[in-house]
């Protein structure tokens, strides 16, 4: 069996420890997704998902359990350390995008490869070829003022594969789309994991969406109440 990308044990969530506010957010969640699967995470607003998330894309600690991520231990790690996770095991593609205005599409995708100290040539070479793979290479030159919606999240989408993370971790990446582009965006997500191999782990409130992964987890009150098979999504 090969290591799991996502190994969670009784992970236990809660804010203000110690506090008469103390308050648990997730109650000893359990959940293993293997390298390579298109997994995603549904639930109400309030159900924890974005807990979850914080927690999976190694944004924060768990107050209990344990998480190791690509055989990695997290639960534990120091900020440097979850940094240094963060940097190398997952791209973030979020609902708002997250793109820097003063800098065009290129400078964009080129900035997580920056911090990484890669040098400018093999930057600007990586860039380009990740911007051709969203679609986006004839718009390299614009500011995310200048570009759609669904053009800005193909953008991010390019970014987050920038560090060839195993792991993509996409927040609602769909949430302030419309139906057609959404649909665009979705396309891009099937294709990476068929393609490239990518782990997918999709947070989101849609069930449409989430029936075209091949796992639906639910998540309800801090808990998952349900786990089913998906795998709607027919290519074209």
């Amino acid at each position: 069996m090969s290591t799991p990308m996502i190994e969670m044990h009784g992970i236990v969530k809660t804010y203000f420890e110690g506090k008469p506010n103390a308050l648990e957010i997730l109650h000893g969640i359990d959940l293993v997704v293997q390298p390579g699967e298109f997994v995603s995470i549904v639930g109400e607003s309030g159900s924890g998902k974005s807990t979850l998330m914080n927690l999976i894309g190694a944004l924060d600690r768990p107050s209990k359990g344990s998480y190791r991520l690509d055989g990695v231990d997290v639960s534990h790690a120091s900020d440097r350390q979850l940094s240094e996770i963060r940097n190398r095991k997952i791209g973030f593609v979020f609902q708002n995008f997250n793109l820097i205005g003063r800098s065009n599409a290129q400078k964009n995708v080129e900035l997580p490869l920056l911090y990484a100290g890669v040098p400018a040539r093999e930057r600007s070479r990586r860039a380009k070829e990740l911007l051709e793979l969203v679609g986006m290479g004839q718009r390299s030159r614009h500011k995310p003022a200048e570009l759609s919606g669904g053009q800005k999240q193909r953008v991010a989408i390019a970014r987050a594969l920038a560090c060839e993370a195993p792991l993509l971790l996409a927040d609602e990446p769909t949430g302030a789309l419309d139906t057609a582009t959404s649909r665009t965006v979705m396309d891009l997500f099937h294709r990476l994991h068929k393609e490239q191999g990518k782990t997918i782990v999709l947070i989101t409130h849609s069930p449409q969406l989430a029936a075209e992964t091949e796992r639906v987890i639910t998540l309800m009150d801090g808990c998952i109440v349900g786990e089913e098979k998906g795998g709607a999504y027919h290519d074209g």
